[in-house]
């Protein structure tokens, strides 16, 4: 009863602090997860180079299965597995649990409904762009990868590669570990906002400038959303959704033409 007097008080431990990669780790390990990513996606179009047994043709082989849309498709959902083994083999090394270091935590509706708002005005706002510029308001690249994907009978692979596999992949990627990382170094939750949009950007080169810029604005949205929800599940899901309604909108725009 000694430790109950007042002489002998209980000494209470407070519980270690999480460990969390800072800048350069974080841009060290990111690295390694691009590679993870980018070899699943790769294996599927070697597994096409392979079968199609034409390696004096090898170029052209490769060509034709980036532009397939069942390949494309493919290729993407792979790239998830591998990327959640990279970020796994991470973490695991900080002695934080892998979904509160990425956040795999849902949030309100109220931030919900404050990032589907955000998200409609975004899009409202380059569709206005794109109209007085009189440009087309979906890149060429997903209408070819489109007709493919219909002529391969993997319009619905199109779908799940493009609104799930890709938004969580590259949530888990820029605003899940690059964002936690960063934001947590002298780069603060602002400056984590703004490089996480610029490498998530970076990942679609095969848009031009307009839809780059595009998208940049919507990475700074989608990290707000993730400083202010502490959940990365709620930008995953506005990413699907964003995704969803481009493929949709470019679908009826083929019927147009």
């Amino acid at each position: 009863m000694d430790s109950l007097t007042p002489e002998n008080p209980l000494v209470v431990v407070p519980p270690a602090p999480r460990r969390v990669w800072k800048f350069w780790a974080t841009l060290l390990w990111g690295l390694f997860a691009f590679v993870a990513l980018f070899a699943g996606q790769a294996l599927v179009l070697a597994y096409e180079v392979l079968r199609s047994r034409d390696m004096a043709g090898i170029g052209a082989t490769v060509r034709a299965a980036a532009g397939s849309g069942l390949t494309l498709s493919l290729s993407v959902i792979m790239g998830l597995p591998t990327l959640v083994a990279a970020l796994w083999f991470a973490i695991r090394f900080t002695e934080t649990s892998f979904a509160d270091y990425l956040a795999l935590r849902w949030t309100s509706a109220k931030n919900f409904l404050i990032g589907v708002l955000g998200l409609v005005a975004v899009i409202a706002i380059w569709e206005l762009v794109s109209s007085l510029l009189g440009r087309e308001s979906s890149p060429g690249f997903m209408m070819d990868v489109l007709k493919s994907a219909r002529s391969d009978g993997a319009l619905w692979l199109l779908i799940v590669a493009f609104c799930v596999a890709a938004p969580m992949s590259e949530e888990l990627f820029a605003r899940g570990f690059l964002y936690r990382g960063w934001s947590e170094s002298r780069l603060g939750p602002i400056g984590a906002i703004i490089l996480s949009s610029v490498v998530w950007t970076g990942l679609h080169l095969q848009y031009d400038w307009y839809f780059l810029g595009e998208v940049f604005t919507l990475g700074l949205w989608f990290g707000y959303l993730r400083y202010r929800s502490g959940s990365i599940w709620l930008t995953v899901v506005l990413h699907g959704l964003n995704n969803l309604a481009a493929v949709v909108q470019t679908i009826w725009l083929a019927g147009q033409g």
